[in-house]
């Protein structure tokens, strides 16, 4: 209750004289009513053994706590544990409430929105706050069975200043009806959005991805798009439609198969299975060609052919071979052809020396300018340069490190310490 006047002319409270402080409570049962105070008074209302003071504090602590969390709620009243606080409240408040507590009527032809389950999906994990896992269920809490955002998390924010008055017109009402509306909307398509998340089993990503692995790629990019379906089926029934998807193509590619094998002129599925051994001993045949023609391609390069040989005897199994099998080591290996220059930024100021190195080492221009003003200037400061000096200024490879360390030193760019 409010009252509208200077604290000197408030009436007094008869409980302890002292004139009236909001809050204050107006009796239902005194006539005249009788105003009393809150702030010096411990009488009780419902229960003997809690005063006012106390059921204030209760009041107050629910609607910032929330119901259920009673340990918060027993901190914030003081002087109650957290069972006497829950029993209390569900005694007086709820099983048993009655005048002066306000009685509000049930509404009609309202959907319910009915609370979100703890079990969303099939055992759900149950990731620290701040981690990975906790970012990818989208702040989902499994204890409490709800999410730390919602779908429009601040749709509260446009209905939380109004106030149904008796002196508002038409107008004014019917817009305010409209802004309501328009939250119970949101708040349907919330309970839409978490059905489907909760029928789906959508919460476990890491679960339906393992799940999705047994499929090959083109089946998990067909279920990946028709996942936007999901909303207009059941999961069951939507499993269904995939596995007839999947039955479809793998239908589709056994006909496809017997019918080369018709063109092929076979016409027994006997002869069909010797086609296939016969296929795919051609295919191996084909390989092995394709390698000895590697090898007749270069034949100038003797480690290519050494390489065949090592291929070929692993690949016939006989370990009587008396071929020596080379072990594959990258310092071995065939180097890169010269790289063209010709197309980049900065080849007209190579020499032909510095052209040819950077052709050979595959330097861009603008690289071994930057690489060589580097090696220079620390040579100029420290009066000469060593090769694990350089390796470390350019933290590139080794090898072209280790050349263009000798190519400068050749044209006298830098030179070792005294």
């Amino acid at each position: 209750m409010q009252i509208d006047a200077a604290p000197l002319d408030r009436p007094p409270c008869p409980g302890c004289s002292t004139y009236l402080m909001e809050p204050f409570i107006k009796c239902a049962q005194c006539k005249p009513p009788v105003l009393l105070c809150l702030q010096t008074n411990e009488f009780p209302v419902f229960d003997l053994d809690w005063t006012a003071v106390e059921e204030l504090k209760l009041l107050e602590a629910l609607g910032d706590c929330g119901i259920g969390n009673w340990q918060e709620i027993s901190n914030n009243v003081g002087t109650k544990s957290a069972t006497e606080c829950e029993s209390h409240y569900l005694l007086y408040y709820v099983s048993r409430a009655r005048p002066p507590l306000p009685v509000f009527e049930e509404p009609k032809n309202i959907e319910q929105l009915c609370p979100v389950t703890a079990k969303l999906s099939e055992d759900p994990p149950r990731p620290a706050a701040d981690s990975v896992r906790a970012v990818e269920m989208a702040g989902y809490m499994p204890a409490r069975g709800d999410f730390t955002e919602e779908f429009n998390n601040f749709a509260e924010w446009d209905i939380k200043d109004i106030y149904f008055l008796d002196d508002d017109d038409d107008l004014l009402r019917a817009l305010k009806l409209a802004a309501v509306d328009i939250y119970q909307s949101q708040l349907k398509e919330r309970c839409r959005r978490k059905k489907i998340t909760r029928d789906c089993g959508l919460i476990n990503l890491k679960k339906h991805q393992m799940y999705d692995k047994r499929y090959i790629r083109a089946i998990r990019d067909m279920k990946d798009g028709l996942r936007p379906f999901l909303e207009f089926f059941p999961p069951e029934q939507f499993e269904k439609v995939m596995e007839g998807l999947i039955l479809e193509q793998d239908i589709r590619k056994e006909v496809r198969r017997l019918q080369e094998l018709r063109q092929a002129g076979i016409s027994t599925f006997r002869a069909g299975q010797l086609f296939e051994k016969l296929r795919l001993r051609r295919e191996e045949e084909l390989g092995r060609r394709h390698m000895l023609t590697d090898v007749l391609s270069n034949m100038q390069d003797e480690f290519a052919c050494q390489q065949w040989l090592h291929r070929q005897a692993h690949m016939d199994g006989n370990p009587s071979n008396n071929i020596p099998l080379l072990p594959l080591s990258s310092t071995a290996r065939r180097s890169a052809p010269p790289l063209d220059l010709t197309q980049f930024g900065g080849y007209d100021k190579l020499t032909e020396t510095e052209k040819e190195v950077c052709a050979n080492v595959r330097f861009l221009p603008e690289a071994f300018f930057e690489y060589k003003d580097i090696l220079q200037r620390e040579a100029e400061r420290q009066g000469g340069l060593r090769l694990a000096q350089a390796r470390q200024l350019l933290k590139i490879d080794v090898n072209k490190t280790r050349k263009l360390y000798d190519f400068l030193m050749q044209e006298g760019v830098i030179s070792k310490p005294d």
